[in-house]
């Protein structure tokens, strides 16, 4: 048995480091020029009644290449495919079916504001039962409906996926998702949702980020444009707009330039955790009061293999026999050090000190945490 001295973590960590101090300089950059921060109304804030409205349909997709449901297995989908077989005016209900080609799936759109009967729009395909791949699979036509129950849309078409799958005997690949995809302009809106602009005589504007700040800033914005009072902040995420005599019966134009005008929306200091992915992005508002951080991990990594043992060429006795090996690595983190951030620390300066210490993407979520534990992240964390 061996005993090694091994660090890895600051190797593969550098990359990592790398990229987040590339990603701190943008941040900064803008945050130190506010006109780069600037932005437009329209990409912060909807209008109110301009929004999109969510369709979705259950269907079944045909012609897969023995990938669908086992009817067995997915009795809704014998039930879906019995149904349409008979509407087609095809009896199976004392049939035994026992095909592999069909799958249930849940079809989904997004309906744009102001489409029209005839246009057309994309749609998602999701399998439900236990389909392994929709490749060269077709939709069959598929209602979408809204909230209301009504029938605003309806799909058809060949599904396009993002992934495959190939097999052998002994191993499986699998790239991407092979149960969902895609149909390119896969349907027709056959209804429209009423929504009348022009005949608006007020209206208001939501910011997507919602801020106190922001909020004012907007209807400030709005104000200094059209030279009177026309917009009012409610609260952190709605304006109010009274457009007067003027633009009685015009609320469309209005809107037209109010969403050109520019202003520099204000942010809440948040610091987002993907524990999952790993993933960490924070926010250029974010500040440190003076802490202490150390880091360090004992890593045992034990490596077993086996070698033949066996006597020499000119031996009389002696038989050849295996022989177990162990080999263990060791890492105590005897080379971390012990990093000081001082108050009021920016991003910039958080991610040189735990470069410092060779710090991972999963230990760095550890310690902001304890960071914000011990009361020195002056900043909200959410973790998804």
């Amino acid at each position: 048995m061996k005993t090694k001295q091994k660090n890895n973590t600051q190797r593969s960590a550098a990359p990592w480091l790398g990229a987040i101090l590339g990603l701190a300089g943008l941040l900064f950059g803008a945050a130190l020029n506010p006109a780069s921060a600037a932005s437009r109304i329209k990409d912060i804030a909807d209008f109110q009644g301009i929004r999109d409205n969510l369709l979705i349909g259950y269907g079944l997709v045909v012609g897969l290449n023995g990938t669908g449901d086992s009817l067995r297995n997915a009795p809704f989908t014998k039930q879906s495919l019995e149904a349409m077989l008979e509407r087609l005016g095809v009896n199976t209900r004392d049939a035994s079916l026992n095909t592999k080609n069909v799958a249930a799936v849940m079809v989904t759109a997004s309906l744009r504001p102001f489409a029209r009967v005839g246009t057309r729009m994309d749609v998602v395909v999701s399998t439900m039962g236990d389909s392994s791949n929709l490749q060269g699979g077709m939709l069959l036509v598929t209602p979408l409906l809204g909230a209301d129950g009504e029938v605003y849309a309806v799909a058809q078409g060949p599904v396009a996926i993002g992934g495959f799958v190939a097999k052998g005997e002994a191993g499986t690949v699998t790239q991407g998702v092979p149960t969902g995809g895609r149909i390119s302009n896969g349907s027709i809106i056959e209804r429209e949702v009423p929504f009348d602009l022009a005949s608006l005589e007020t209206s208001s504007i939501a910011l997507r980020n919602p801020d106190l700040t922001t909020a004012r800033r907007v209807a400030q914005a709005v104000n200094a444009h059209f030279g009177r009072p026309v917009a009012r902040a409610m609260d952190s995420t709605t304006i109010d707009l009274v457009p007067g005599e003027d633009f009685k019966g015009r609320m469309f134009d209005m809107m037209v330039e109010i969403e050109q005008l520019v202003v520099e929306p204000d942010q809440t200091a948040r610091v987002v955790i993907d524990e999952a992915s790993g993933i960490i992005v924070m926010g250029g508002g974010v500040r440190f009061n003076e802490v202490a951080v150390a880091q360090g991990n004992l890593t045992v990594r034990v490596t077993e293999s086996e070698q033949v043992s066996q006597p020499g060429a000119l031996a009389s006795a002696g038989s050849t026999e295996k022989v177990d090996r162990s080999d263990i690595e060791i890492d105590d983190g005897s080379d971390k050090r012990l990093t000081m951030l001082k108050p009021g620390v920016n991003l910039r300066d958080l991610v040189d000190g735990l470069n410092a210490l060779g710090v991972g993407p999963r230990d760095l979520i550890a310690i902001l945490q304890t960071i914000k534990a011990a009361g020195a992240l002056q900043a909200e964390i959410l973790v998804q």
